[in-house]
């Protein structure tokens, strides 16, 4: 049984995160903070909460917007049934869905070929060389799959990059944090492959870039929230 010391705090709720699962992190509420404002004038969201850990950033959307249908997933079976907990403990579960799968396949069968008008994702961005060093202790209580990320920390942010565009509306938008220092490699992913309007950069108290988002190349950028 959970106790106290798993109840996280994040945003607008308070969710568990046991043994086994990424615990939230206070920074990841920046990338929270930057996406329901993406999506204040869209009715009615149909949101992708990718790498969803315990569930944090979905379950931060559709308790602040009543209107979400989410749809969150993960690779692990201790990350999707906590996920799957939290759900029901929020009394979420007309509204959010978990899968489980290597990225866009866990969502897949909810999607039932509709698109998203948000992917949103916190992504593992440690590289595997760090992991075996310096931050070894981030593996004490929580698994690897939640932070290692390859070579260069940026793994999977190249597959959401290649891969987002077959599940984004055509006025949707790709939104997700990284690492310190991995910005320029960030805006390099989006540029070379010409699937994207100019991305976004958002900074973090501190000053350093964290939140990355943007829309399909096809579609005119607006104003982008802050």
């Amino acid at each position: 049984m959970l106790s106290a010391e798993n109840l996280h705090q994040f945003l607008s709720i308070s969710l568990l995160a046991g043994p086994g699962v990424l615990a939230p992190r206070a920074e990841t509420e920046l990338l929270g903070r930057t996406v329901l404002a993406l999506l204040a004038d869209t009715a009615e969201p149909l949101v992708i909460d990718m790498c969803c850990g315990s569930g944090n950033l979905g379950l931060a959307i559709a308790h602040a917007r009543p209107d979400a249908e989410v749809l969150m997933s993960d690779l692990t079976d201790e990350t999707v049934a906590q996920a799957r907990s939290n759900v029901e403990r929020l009394g979420l579960g007309a509204r959010v869905q978990v899968g489980q799968g290597d990225l866009f396949a866990g969502v897949d069968p909810l999607l039932r070929g509709r698109r998203a008008d948000l992917i949103v994702c916190n992504p593992p961005y440690i590289s595997t060389g760090k992991l075996e060093g310096e931050s070894a202790h981030l593996l004490e209580n929580e698994p690897r799959e939640a932070f290692d990320a390859g070579a260069y920390g940026i793994a999977i942010h190249q597959r959401l990059i290649a891969e987002a565009p077959d599940y984004l509306a055509p006025d949707g938008r790709l939104a997700f944090e990284f690492g310190h220092g991995q910005e320029r490699q960030i805006s390099l992913l989006f540029r070379r492959s010409g699937l994207y309007a100019p991305v976004e950069l958002i900074a973090d108290a501190l000053g350093q870039p964290r939140v990355a988002h943007t829309k399909l190349a096809h579609v005119q950028s607006g104003t982008s929230a802050h």
